[in-house]
């Protein structure tokens, strides 16, 4: 072997991107000894230096690290970048205010993370990246782009020499498939796993496997203090701190719906913001509702009451980034923000008050009978309903509603049930083939799907051709492993494809892969009706969507943004689910 191969311990500290090539190709010329070619091995260690210097650029970049002295988190900073250092893996448990999600970076930063790779925390939402890492960059010094930067659906601020990444948990998921080793990071923060989506939970079992085999692969779990002990143990008893909330006293007032009446749960948001204003007409308040159609009416049946120096602001998922953003930038006026469950975790909606908490949210389940996923509205378990509460008393003593009963509350479950336990597993396991992990049930899942549940995944790959007889992927399931929609939509752009009616079926697919966009408000239904029929197509539905599509094309060439918006408008069509189906379309078309 020629003396001037590195030893081993060189590749250290190289690239994470460059590790496993280098690192193969290293022990190659190891392997050949005294018979290596030279040219090899000064062109090997030209690459190892070349690597080394990138990462210590890198580290160059790192700001000073600054830690927000007024968040619990900053009590025991030095303890968490202690164990950072020392273990693989860390679950930090923290309140509501903690300052987990935005400190976090940071702490993995001063303790040298962010150079060799960079750091990628995920988040549940896309409103929760988004907003967090302007949140970052700016406690840092930069801009989103820069050292810190983002990646959800649609949308992306990334930088090749950004340090720091926020992303949504189905970006991280989706980037296994091109680079099944996570090559890009040295650290890896999932943020609100007690949340257990799907893809969190298909996460933390890809995790438990890849960071065995990457040993310089550092994993922080992070969880609301609830069932903390579960995620240690899956991580072979990892290191478990956890941080406590700033919180002032939280009162809870139950408002249960009147027995026999005819109250709904916008009636009893009104009734409970009506005794808000009586006692202070200056205090901010956070609804909590099921969905966009309840946020609508509630928007509606506040605006009616005319509170004074009062403004009414919706949070949910499919608002635009600069809607969402005006919930985070309080004005002069007290608020009332009617939001979904997304306001329950990640960023905190600020000088929030009160809380009024419906008790419901909607859920995803699977039907094994019908073989359907629906959507329900559901009532939440008390983990959650202890998440919403939360959500006030930040700023001084708060008051949560509850429109149920305390006996009510008793009896609801203490957390909510994993996504995996009411979702349909076929997309699960074909992206696992697609991957190569094996059978789903040898998976290390936190919590293992039924039997039951995996046998139904299976037969309905095997009926719409997706995998053989003896669960092998076929050529078809290839094809559809990649596509961001329902196995069976997906199966439907194959058959497309070959049947020469492809143009169209991308239209509906991706369609029939968003919430309906034609919105029919209960005060102007039969406007909203009238107005669809113009698109409408009394020998098809799906001709109708196609001319709804057609419609719609042309304006968006026509149209500025903001005529768009008001022809939206004029249509009863919900404007960010136009350009959802849109953007989901454009997929689809590349």
């Amino acid at each position: 072997m020629p003396n001037t191969l590195l030893p081993r311990s060189s590749l250290d500290d190289v690239a994470t991107r460059d590790r496993g090539r280098l690192i193969g190709r290293w022990q190659r010329l190891h392997a050949a000894g005294a018979q290596a070619d030279a040219a090899q091995v000064v062109k090997l260690q030209a690459e190892i230096d070349a690597s080394r210097a990138r990462v210590e650029a890198r580290r160059a970049r790192i700001p000073a690290i600054r830690i927000d002295e007024s968040l619990p988190i900053a009590a025991r900073s030095e303890e968490i970048i202690r164990l950072i250092g020392a273990h693989q893996v860390l679950v930090l448990a923290g309140e509501t205010g903690s300052g987990k999600t935005t400190q976090l970076p940071k702490l993995c930063l001063a303790a040298g993370r962010g150079a060799a790779g960079m750091i990628g925390c995920t988040q549940p939402r896309r409103i929760a990246a988004r907003t967090v890492a302007r949140r970052a960059s700016s406690e840092l010094g930069t801009s989103v782009g820069d050292l810190v930067g983002f990646q959800v659906r649609f949308d992306e601020r990334i930088g090749d020499a950004s340090l720091v990444k926020f992303m949504t948990d189905g970006i991280l998921l989706a980037e296994t498939q091109g680079d099944a080793w996570l090559s890009a990071y040295d650290t890896i923060i999932l943020d609100e796993a007690h949340e257990r989506s799907l893809n969190i939970d298909f996460l933390l079992g890809y995790l438990k496997r890849l960071l065995a085999r990457r040993r310089d692969l550092k994993l922080i779990v992070t969880s609301a203090t609830i069932d903390t002990a579960r995620f240690a143990g899956h991580f072979d008893n990892a290191p478990v701190v956890e941080v406590e909330g700033r919180s002032h006293p939280v009162e809870v007032r139950w408002r249960p719906p009147v027995e026999n009446g005819d109250a709904n749960t916008v009636d009893q948001v009104v009734a409970a913001m009506d005794e808000i204003s009586s006692a202070d007409p200056l205090g901010d308040v956070l609804v909590f509702l099921p969905g966009e159609r309840e946020i609508r009416d509630a928007h509606l049946a506040l605006g009616r009451r005319k509170y004074r120096e009062t403004e009414v602001l919706a949070l949910y998922a499919r608002l635009s980034a600069n809607e969402q953003d005006r919930v985070f930038k309080p004005g002069p006026k007290r608020r009332i923000v009617l939001a979904t469950n997304v306001a329950e975790t990640s960023r905190t909606v600020p000088r929030i008050r009160y809380v009024i908490d419906s008790g419901t949210a909607r859920v995803k389940r699977y039907s094994q009978r019908g073989q359907l996923e629906r959507l329900h509205v559901e009532a939440i378990s008390q983990a959650a309903a202890d998440q919403r509460k939360g959500r006030c008393g930040r700023v001084g003593p708060g008051i949560c509603y509850r429109l149920y009963a305390e006996d009510d509350f008793a009896q609801r479950a203490r957390f909510t049930d994993p996504e995996i336990l009411r979702t349909s597993l076929a997309g699960v396991i074909l992206r696992m083939l697609s991957l190569k992990l094996g059978d789903v049930a040898d998976f290390p899942f936190i919590e293992a799907p039924s039997e039951r549940a995996i046998g139904d995944g299976y037969r309905r790959l095997i009926e719409i051709g997706a995998i053989d007889e003896r669960h092998r992927l076929t050529r078809i399931g290839s094809e559809i492993a990649n596509v961001p929609v329902d196995v069976s939509l997906a199966r439907m752009l194959v058959e497309a494809r070959r049947l020469g009616v492809l143009r169209e079926l991308q239209v509906l697919v991706s369609f029939l892969s968003i919430q309906d966009p034609r919105e029919r408000p209960a005060h102007v239904r039969a406007e909203a009706d009238a107005a669809h029929a113009r698109f409408a197509d009394v020998k098809s539905d799906f001709n109708g969507i196609l001319n709804l599509w057609a419609a719609y094309a042309e304006a968006h060439q026509e149209f500025t943004q903001s005529r768009l918006r008001d022809w939206c408008a004029s249509n009863f069509l919900n404007f960010m689910r136009m350009r959802e189906w849109r953007e989901l379309h454009r997929q689809l078309v590349v």
